[in-house]
């Protein structure tokens, strides 16, 4: 099995949110909705949206990486044109949101969001800082490893995959209970990036190759 289940009681919040009735069919199709939903124009992305550490005056503090990777089909083929949105905890592991209390330091040059269109051969490329962990409350000395969150967008808000990317040999994996919450082994491990030294560009950013290939990468639980 590749994806979490929804309800997951060693996450804590599957247990509030998890659907507790089965789901009521509507009689509207889905592209009744998908004409009524927002869409993306390609206008709206800027020349750095992909570039996570070069949104203010000065540089953020941390490692410097570079991800990339595909976005391929079921099939194993490039799916061009993409939106791909990414967001994560700075190099301390606090979120600049205002929900995220604590107590480690804000990066007053570093927001921790980006996007992307994937390319014709549907690669996507982000530089960013690699995120610290962090406390999360879930249980006694409950951490996240750390990790890079992902959407993924098709054509309508309908078609939204959300997942997340960890880095390779993190000892807080066994501890984490929202990556064991996916049942197989083998697909976890496609949750992990390679380290890449093709991709790593000398003197300047360690570089990290990560695929998403829609309906065998596990989704958010």
């Amino acid at each position: 099995m590749t994806h979490p289940p929804y309800l997951y009681p060693g996450y804590q919040s599957t247990v509030r949110r998890a659907p507790a009735h089965e789901p009521i069919i509507p009689k509207l199709g889905p592209d009744s909705v998908e004409l009524t939903s927002p869409v993306f124009g390609h206008e709206e992305l800027g020349a750095l949206d992909a570039d996570l550490t070069g949104h203010s005056t000065g540089e953020p503090l941390g490692e410097r990486i570079i991800v990339t990777g595909r976005v391929l089909d079921g099939s194993g083929r490039a799916v061009p044109g993409a939106l791909v949105e990414v967001w994560q905890a700075n190099a301390a592991g606090r979120y600049a949101h205002y929900g995220d209390r604590h107590g480690a330091p804000l990066d007053p040059h570093f927001t921790g969001a980006g996007r992307c269109l994937t390319d014709a051969g549907g690669r996507y490329r982000f530089v960013t800082i690699k995120p610290g962990a962090y406390p999360w409350r879930n249980h006694h000395n409950a951490w996240r490893p750390a990790h890079i969150h992902f959407s993924v967008f098709g054509t309508a808000f309908t078609q939204r995959l959300v997942t997340q990317m960890y880095f390779p040999g993190d000892p807080l994996f066994p501890f984490d209970p929202i990556f064991q919450s996916i049942p197989d082994e083998k697909s976890r491990e496609l949750l992990i990036a390679n380290f890449d030294m093709d991709t790593t560009e000398p003197e300047w950013a360690l570089g990290y190759q990560w695929d998403i290939v829609l309906g065998d990468t596990p989704v958010e639980a």
